[in-house]
């Protein structure tokens, strides 16, 4: 009887250890383990990292209830063994299961890339550099690489027209190369028949209307004057005048000063020695003085047939512009708006 007792006590001590051990692994496995005070949690894996670093990162942003069962269920399930970089997205009631199975697939939450008004590809890089875990350095030095720009089929000075303004859906650990290529791609795209047919219609390649675009844009910010200023420019090239424009100075003087604010352009800054001087040389400049937009773009695609030949910012309509047919009303319009920068003590 004393034999049987015994048993029974030692049956029951079994059943509870098992039971025990039992309860605890399934809620190592399955239970909640991201704090409350995180509904959601953006979890940044860089690439190359290891399985430490993962866990000292949430560790020290205090995202877990219990860093060991999360340690102990990636060793479970090896992902110890295999970190993907990456962002991933954490969020409140997630289990370890649903943690480490969501790192082990790289099931990675796209991000929204954004970019406009870029200047050179310095600033590109800088904002794409924040957004991705790609490096500005690294960006900078292939944007700049003659080499990897002539493979490409680009030059220093053509490769901003690659760049098209938008918001580009992509994965947070693209690195520099394949960022460059993905824009390559969305280029090709835009690029259609429609639209190169359309640069040919008036005498241009994709480069060229990009170019033009940029200046078109760095004239004015007011959409239903685009059209008109890229057919004044048009006009100019056809009859084989120089685009003489101001906004091509300005790029000019600050490709050694990029910080530099130019504000009024002098007489004497139309005498720099740069083929972006557009009051010096014949043509458009060898590449665009900053990303246009795709309204831009668009304008020049889709100029507007006029007789105007010359323009001035309005002193009436500010961000607006004055058109003229022939050079008397012209500097009409330019006197006027001398003055008036005078006035406002505007002298650079």
């Amino acid at each position: 009887m004393m034999r049987r007792k015994w048993f029974r006590i030692a049956l029951v001590a079994v059943v509870a250890i098992v039971a025990l051990i039992a309860s605890r692994t399934y809620s190592a496995i399955w239970s909640s383990n991201v704090t409350e005070r995180f509904e959601k949690y953006d979890l940044y894996i860089e690439s190359d990292s290891r399985f430490d670093s993962v866990v000292e990162q949430l560790r020290t942003d205090s995202v877990l209830v219990s860093v060991k069962s999360f340690k102990w269920v990636a060793k479970l399930k090896k992902y110890d063994r295999k970190v993907k970089s990456g962002k991933y997205l954490l969020k409140s009631g997630m289990s370890n299961n649903d943690i480490v199975n969501l790192l082990r697939s790289g099931g990675q939450t796209p991000v929204d890339v954004t970019f406009n008004n870029i200047d050179n590809v310095y600033e590109l890089a800088g904002v794409v550099s924040s957004e991705l875990e790609a490096d500005s350095t690294e960006l900078v030095t292939l944007l700049t690489d003659p080499d990897y720009l002539r493979a490409k089929g680009y030059t220093r000075e053509t490769i901003l027209g690659v760049f098209l303004p938008n918001t580009y859906v992509m994965y947070w650990n693209t690195g520099a190369e394949a960022f460059i290529e993905r824009m390559l791609r969305e280029h090709d795209q835009y690029w259609h028949e429609g639209r190169t047919s359309a640069a040919k219609s008036i005498g241009m390649n994709p480069n060229q209307v990009s170019t033009l675009a940029s200046i078109v844009e760095r004239e004015t910010v007011q959409l239903r004057e685009m059209k008109t200023v890229a057919g004044l420019y048009i006009n100019r090239l056809r009859r084989g005048w120089r685009l003489q424009s101001d906004p091509t100075v300005v790029f000019a003087l600050k490709q050694d000063h990029t910080d530099t604010v130019i504000r009024r352009v002098l007489t004497t800054d139309l005498q720099i020695d740069s083929p972006y001087n557009t009051y010096l040389y014949d043509g458009l400049p060898p590449g665009p003085i900053g990303v246009p937009s795709l309204r831009a773009i668009e304008a020049v695609l889709n100029y507007e047939e006029h007789s105007y030949m010359f323009m001035c910012a309005s002193v009436e309509r500010p961000g607006y512009h004055e058109f003229a047919t022939n050079l008397t009303a012209h500097n009409h319009n330019a006197a006027r708006y001398r003055n008036w920068l005078d006035q406002q003590r505007l002298y650079r």
